[in-house]
């Protein structure tokens, strides 16, 4: 009842972040894989942290309920695994301390691989992405070439992968002796869309599907794609909760079905023969 009422009068942000939200499995479902109950924070169920504000990988609507491609992806996993999912919603920073701290057994928010970071956490990669450049449409500055970033006011995602892009351009900068790149970085993607729409920044980095998500909505207008290509990958705490979940992805491309949500979201599927845990682990 607290709950109900708690959805009814709350805004949809606040509601997003006082609850997490749990997708059972359907009756009758197939496991293909399964998990010991002890490398799990709760038995039966696969927690991962979300950050809501990358659409369309994820996103609450209008009526509080989470959604997009990210979301979709990780009930088909708990579907394989026989496991309930519940997502965690949280600011990216918060992610891999709350891993470390048992919280959560992942994190699912369209992060982007790194060798660091594949030491930090047991990585599954599973798609390509790129990063996109976009200015605001009352200011639509022309950028032939990540050079054409120097004397702006640039926004990223803090603690991201395309924030270390966005330094490193701006630390070339600085060495070729050329204008200064000034970076401003933000808790969120929708902080940094919100301070280009309000003037606040000349240009934002972002993850092309977001980027190509906000473009069709008139939000912004494409200035420059294609930039750091990578891998996007899952993590988890335990090598046995990653290599379940390598194995579920493997049944979703064996059943078309990984193929089919990539490309209903604008992502590249993984070239890979076989998906696996990429990296050593936590060392």
């Amino acid at each position: 009842m607290f709950a109900s009422r708690l959805l009814s009068f709350c805004p949809v942000w606040l509601t997003a972040g006082l609850l997490s939200l749990a997708h059972a499995v359907p009756a009758g479902a197939t496991c293909v894989g399964s998990v010991p109950s002890n490398q799990l924070v709760a038995a039966g169920h696969l927690s991962m942290s979300t950050n809501p504000t990358l659409p369309p990988l994820q996103y609450v609507d209008a009526e509080g309920k989470l959604m997009g491609m990210n979301v979709e992806l990780g009930e088909s996993i708990g579907q394989r695994l026989c496991l309930q999912v519940d997502f965690v919603r949280m600011d990216f920073p918060a992610m891999i301390p709350a891993l470390k701290a048992a919280r959560i057994d992942g994190i699912n928010t369209g992060m982007f691989w790194t060798e660091e970071r594949s030491k930090m956490m047991y990585t599954v990669p599973y798609a390509i992405s790129t990063l996109d450049v976009v200015v605001s449409p009352q200011h639509p500055l022309a950028v032939a070439d990540v050079k054409a970033l120097r004397g702006h006011a640039v926004g990223v995602e803090s603690d991201s992968y395309q924030e270390r892009w966005l330094r490193d351009r701006a630390k070339e900068a600085t060495d070729e002796k050329g204008a200064a790149i000034e970076v401003h970085a933000y808790t969120t993607a929708s902080d940094v869309i919100a301070a280009l729409r309000a003037g606040q920044i000349d240009m934002a980095v972002l993850p092309s599907y977001t980027a190509v998500d906000i473009v069709n909505r008139k939000q912004a207008v494409m200035a420059l794609t294609g930039q750091g290509a990578t891998q996007t990958t899952l993590a988890f705490r335990t090598r046995a909760v990653a290599e379940a979940v390598a194995g579920a992805l493997d049944a979703m491309r064996a059943d078309g079905s990984y193929a089919k949500l990539l490309t209903r979201f604008g992502m590249t599927p993984l070239p890979d023969a076989k998906i696996t845990v990429r990296g050593p682990g936590p060392v």
